[in-house]
């Protein structure tokens, strides 16, 4: 594997993996007209964190540094696969959702209540899939790139820890 030779290589993997998984959300938003339910904008987060974490880390230069947003990374990854799986169950209908974007107009005592329940609820439903590809959801999707980065970032801190 390339982090046996240099933990700075692997680290830049960490950073172009991230950063193409963000821009495939993005490009599917902006260009391809899918747009994100609640749970879709969270599963960014740790991504966005990654990428921070990386480029600060490539820009310091230091291999401890490097070590430690391996490490980092490799808990962001596994907190996106959580997320991930979670999202995976509420359109499996496993596990409910946020009330933002699955819950019901209820509990309303004047038209005013009800007119803002409606303006505050999310217009993409968390527990309906936009799109598929071979049957599984862009959240499906995300479960194996976050468990195949944790499973990465996990294995380059157990080599690193070896040495």
């Amino acid at each position: 594997m390339v982090e046996a030779a240099s933990p700075r290589i692997f680290v830049a993997l960490v950073l172009v993996a991230s950063a193409a998984i963000v821009g495939a959300a993005l490009l599917s938003q902006y260009v391809g007209g899918l747009q994100p339910c609640e749970l879709c904008l969270y599963q960014r987060w740790p991504y966005y964190a990654a990428i921070v974490a990386t480029v600060v880390a490539l820009l310091s230069g230091g291999e401890r540094a490097m070590r430690a947003v391996i490490v980092l990374c490799a808990l962001l990854f596994a907190a996106s696969t959580v997320l991930a799986f979670y999202h995976v169950g509420v359109e499996q209908h496993w596990f409910a959702g946020p009330s933002a974007c699955t819950g019901s107009v209820t509990g309303a005592t004047s038209i005013e209540a009800l007119k803002a329940q409606l303006l505050a609820r999310q217009p993409v439903s968390c527990d309906t899939p936009s799109w598929r590809l071979f049957g599984v959801s862009l959240a499906g999707w995300n479960v194996l790139a976050s468990l195949l980065l944790t499973a990465a970032c996990a294995s380059a801190v157990i080599r690193g820890g070896r040495r």
